[in-house]
């Protein structure tokens, strides 16, 4: 039998065996629309620091629509999570990699950017009333969009979301933008034109995406809160603690939250004006004084709500006396998405102590969602 001499390997093509031996991350970005490899999309390596993201290099995909970064680096050693960035057609698609997960085959979607919705629109608007005794009005406001088309709705000049405060709020706001399976980060708002109306330039790719504004203004129990929406969404749901009581034309009470007690209304609009008496604050001190008032039970308790009704879906459905809660299951998520990112004092920035120096340096990291 003939034998078959072993080939002999140039030095580059050693070289290169080397590399592949060592290679820390590999993968692939395919265009989500075409579910084709996306030659020339730039990919670039962070390593997360407790002093910052530190930048680790650049790379554009091949023909094949892979990359591939040779660095000799893990996440969870010196540092965090991994994160990988791929730019498309003028977007972020953020892939983050924590201890322990697969550094190779991985893959990152891209898509192509239209300045027209597509398949993207605002499917709730949330609202979470807080009156204080001390006669300041603390508002909590999510979106929730889903896009369910192939395309990512992406309009700088325009923006995505248009939004008006009440005069009294004097413009002050903090505004934070989660992309799908993303982390909240934090975004500016530009000025609309009119008085008090602003726009918001945050890409809506395909999946949830989410925003959050708070902001305050002074305000007197027994009053009318009054809020015109540029946005138009599928629902509109406002948020009651205990203590408060709402009225209002359009108004409809929905029910209440086992745990923190919280009275959850669906509001017809197109504007919001709603009679509020009574105060009461979800982030309440304790009789210790140790801040941990019902609001950590509601924002923790709504997303089990929401695992439990959708597992145990057609008990519910045979029950007529709790169909109210089936109505409002759609608004669990995101409306625990509304509380957990927040704190007492509404126009202050999340907090950074809570925070994990991971998280931290993932928000720098994440510049366009």
């Amino acid at each position: 039998m003939r034998k078959v001499a072993p080939a002999i390997l140039s030095p580059v093509g050693l070289l290169f065996l080397a590399f592949q031996a060592h290679a820390a991350i590999d993968g692939i970005v395919t265009n989500g629309a075409t579910g084709k490899p996306q030659q020339g999309s730039t990919v670039t390596l962070f390593q997360t620091t407790q002093q910052g993201p530190q930048n680790l290099g650049s790379i554009k995909t091949d023909a094949a629509g892979k990359f591939l970064f040779t660095q000799d680096v893990q996440a969870g050693v010196g540092g965090g999570p991994l994160l990988l960035q791929a730019v498309y057609d003028g977007v972020q698609y953020n892939k983050t990699l924590p201890p322990g997960t697969p550094t190779t085959g991985v893959e990152i979607p891209v898509y192509p950017s239209i300045k027209s919705q597509g398949g993207a629109k605002l499917q709730q608007h949330f609202f979470v009333l807080e009156p204080s005794p001390d006669g300041n009005l603390q508002v909590t406001e999510g979106y929730v969009y889903q896009n369910e088309g192939k395309t990512t709705w992406n309009d700088p000049d325009r923006g995505t979301l248009k939004f008006e405060l009440p005069a009294a709020a004097q413009d002050k706001m903090e505004v934070n933008v989660r992309a799908p399976g993303g982390l909240p980060i934090r975004r500016a708002p530009d000025p609309l034109g009119k008085p008090h109306q602003f726009k918001l330039d945050f890409p809506i790719k395909p999946g949830e995406s989410s925003v959050e504004l708070t902001w305050a203004m002074p305000f007197q129990s027994p009053g009318v809160f009054e809020d015109h929406l540029l946005a138009k969404a599928d629902v509109i749901r406002v948020v009651a603690p205990t203590g408060v009581e709402f009225k209002g034309d359009g108004l409809t009470l929905l029910g209440q939250e086992p745990t923190s007690k919280a009275n959850i209304y669906s509001l017809t609009g197109p504007d919001v004006k709603i009679q509020v008496t009574g105060t009461g604050l979800f982030n309440a001190p304790d009789d210790q004084g140790n801040g941990s008032g019902s609001g950590q039970n509601l924002s923790e308790n709504l997303p089990k709500l929401y695992g439990l009704l959708t597992a145990n879906s057609s008990f519910f459905d045979s029950v007529g006396a709790v169909k109210w809660i089936l109505i409002t299951v759609l608004g669990m998520l995101a409306l625990g998405f509304v509380l957990l990112y927040r704190k007492g004092n509404p126009v202050s920035h999340i907090s950074e102590t809570k925070a994990s120096p991971e998280s931290k340096v993932l928000k720098d990291a994440r510049s366009r969602g």
